[in-house]
């Protein structure tokens, strides 16, 4: 097992001089997180897609062992009937992100707070989901924000596909605590600013607890400091990183 413990994204100006030396290159941020992080959620895929160039890009900027989750596009996430998405999800796949190579970690699927659970809908997104893409083993952690999801049935129906429900540590969103994969995708997204590292060291030692407590098993664990006071997220990841 691993733990990746990281941030979302890479690209923040008030991270420029907090987290990136003064006057470090912009263009090497990437590379820079790449040595203090071991992971990174991109969030540019949700919103557009990408060349497959510009992962091969982001792959070379990182060591062996870290690992990069992809947010699945808009397009697959926010719609009525979710079944319907296959073009949308195979437009996302084939859009050049195995290029990420061993580095690739998890597919990130992130549902609006609006969309509730619809049984037979949801079963026939899960299905659309493949396992594989271009030879390359695929993961998918499935990000819910709507009560209706705390129904046995969805549960149940990612346990049977190996899929993970993201544990959501939100003072938004309802947190889904359910072991369904043989991997863990955490968010945690309560950083404070008058806190030098984000979290306390009391909560720090929690969630290093926490992880190490999801990763028995052989269970990959991927935990990703999101929103909250966004300035202090490298640090917290940094922080509980050195704990580990």
């Amino acid at each position: 097992m691993t733990i990746h413990i990281g941030i979302g994204g890479w690209t923040f100006e008030p991270w420029r001089g907090t987290f990136y030396p003064p006057k470090h290159p912009q263009k090497r941020e990437l590379e820079y997180a790449g040595q203090h992080l071991t992971g990174i959620e991109i969030n540019g895929t949700y919103y557009s897609s990408q060349k497959p160039e510009t992962f091969a890009s982001w792959a070379a900027a990182v060591p062996d062992g870290f690992k990069f989750s992809v947010k699945a596009s808009r397009f697959c996430t926010n719609r009525k009937v979710l079944k319907d998405g296959a073009a949308s999800i195979e437009k996302f796949l084939t859009q050049g992100l195995t290029r990420l190579g061993d580095r690739l970690g998890p597919i990130h699927w992130q549902f609006m707070a609006t969309k509730k659970f619809d049984r037979d809908d949801f079963a026939g997104f899960l299905d659309l989901l493949p396992d594989t893409q271009d030879g390359l083993k695929l993961r998918h952690a499935i990000e819910v924000r709507n009560e209706s999801f705390r129904d046995p049935a969805f549960a149940e129906m990612l346990r049977d596909r190996n899929m993970a429900i993201v544990y959501a540590d939100s003072d938004e969103f309802p947190c889904i605590d359910e072991q369904t994969a043989d991997f863990t995708y955490a968010r945690l997204q309560r950083s404070q600013e008058d806190v030098e590292t984000g979290y306390d060291d009391k909560a720090l030692d929690q969630w290093g607890a926490r992880a190490k407590d999801w990763a028995k098993g052989d269970r990959d664990v991927f935990l990703f400091f999101i929103s909250g006071a966004k300035v202090r997220n490298p640090a917290a990841a940094q922080a509980l990183i050195a704990k580990l």
